[in-house]
């Protein structure tokens, strides 16, 4: 493949790429040489999951890795435990080690999902931050000024607003970027909040006699609400651990507009192709697509058929879980149900959602529409629980002996 098709591949979807001309010099060197480029990138295990939003960095590592390069998986297990400030408007609570183990150890799992494990070096930040002495952070905290940690938009707000501002936030840019020193890395990839992360990891490879590497900033997706980044906190995030029945049903949900944004940063589909299509079928397609990607294809048709079941003949599903709660009370409250273990979408779980989504009108209870929190459950009784149009729950109340 010409540098120029390679460029035009690695493009799509990015949000801009600093500096370019590098970008095509390094390509250049990779291909006389016979040498891979070093590409990495950087996640901080502060959560178990991966989502589609994540995916969206992932799936262009991968497209380097089929260039012929060699991807660096870094996981951030020292820097987790500080927490990447980026965009953030308090200090940020430290994770302990085990919750940063505990998490890193499912992100190796569900990684090479997408990534080709061949051309897959995944490395831990502790392994050169455990050893560092006193004397050699002080020596990388003289490489950056606080005038130039203040640029950062959100450190420079939370200054001007007076609100606290540790040094240890100040130091997590530097330790990031030493990443790249340390990695001698010919690329780093980020989302667009992690901008000013990558510049610094570019300053201080100068500052230790490195070529810069070459930074490319990819968009924040946006959830299935279509208006905030995914985010398993805000329960607009489809995981790629879902069942296929709920990544089906999710990737449906979305609007037209989003849709289009999911088929080019989720997918290598011709955009001019997906526009020609219905926005159903084009959103039968998408679905169909991500959900054979993470769960194969027969697993893809069982979704489809189920959600086409659901949703075109307005049934309910065949296979409804079965939750059974006892209680020596009288009535039950509905939102106790959260107390009581029951799970529910799109509610992630939380009173204040399932409050919401109640008031909003988008709660059944026996087919019929609730509009008051204060609905009640007779004990005994059975109950089909609707959330949304796909989120089925069958619930047993029984009297406590």
């Amino acid at each position: 493949m010409s540098i120029e098709d390679q460029l035009k591949v690695i493009k799509r979807g990015t949000s801009e790429i600093i500096a370019e001309e590098e970008l095509v010099a390094r390509l250049r060197w990779s291909e006389k040489s016979g040498k891979p480029l070093k590409v990495k990138a950087g996640f901080d295990p502060t959560a178990p999951d991966i989502h589609l939003g994540h995916t969206v960095l992932l799936r262009k590592l991968k497209t380097f890795q089929d260039l012929g390069h060699i991807v660096y998986f870094l996981i951030g297990d020292f820097t987790g435990r500080i927490g990447d400030p980026s965009g953030v408007s308090e200090v940020r609570k430290q994770l302990s080690r085990e919750e940063v183990i505990r998490n890193a150890a499912t992100y190796k799992k569900q990684i090479f999902k997408i990534l080709d494990p061949r051309r897959t070096r995944v490395v831990f930040n502790s392994r050169w931050y455990e050893r560092m002495k006193f004397q050699d952070v002080i020596a990388l905290s003289s490489k950056y000024t606080v005038a130039r940690m203040l640029e950062r938009d959100d450190f420079s707000k939370r200054f001007k607003e007076n609100r606290p501002i540790s040094i240890l936030e100040f130091m997590y840019p530097l330790i990031q970027g030493y990443d790249s020193v340390v990695l001698r890395a010919d690329v780093e990839l980020g989302g667009t909040d992690q901008k000013f992360n990558l510049l610094v990891g570019r300053e201080l490879q100068r500052e230790y006699g490195q070529m810069p590497q070459v930074v490319i900033t990819m968009p924040l997706l946006e959830g299935t609400d279509g208006t905030n980044k995914m985010s398993k906190s805000l329960g607009n995030y489809v995981g790629i651990n879902e069942s296929p029945k709920e990544m089906f049903g999710k990737l449906m949900s979305i609007n037209d507009t989003l849709m289009m944004r999911y088929y080019e940063l989720l997918t290598d589909e011709d955009l001019a192709a997906v526009s020609a299509m219905h926005p159903r079928d084009a959103k039968m397609k998408l679905a169909s697509f991500i959900v054979t990607h993470y769960h194969g294809l027969n697993a893809a048709r069982d979704a489809r058929k189920e959600f086409e079941t659901v949703f075109r003949e307005k049934n309910v599903p065949k296979h409804v879980p079965v939750k059974k709660v006892s209680s020596d009370k009288e009535t039950i409250g509905i939102l106790q149900l959260l107390d009581l273990g029951v799970d529910l979408l799109y509610t992630n779980n939380t009173k204040n959602e399932f409050r919401r989504m109640i008031q909003q009108g988008a709660v059944k209870v026996n087919g019929e529409k609730i509009d008051s929190v204060n609905y009640e459950l007779k004990n005994p009784g059975e109950y089909l629980i609707q959330v949304a149009k796909r989120s089925f729950v069958k619930i047993v109340v029984e009297r406590k002996a």
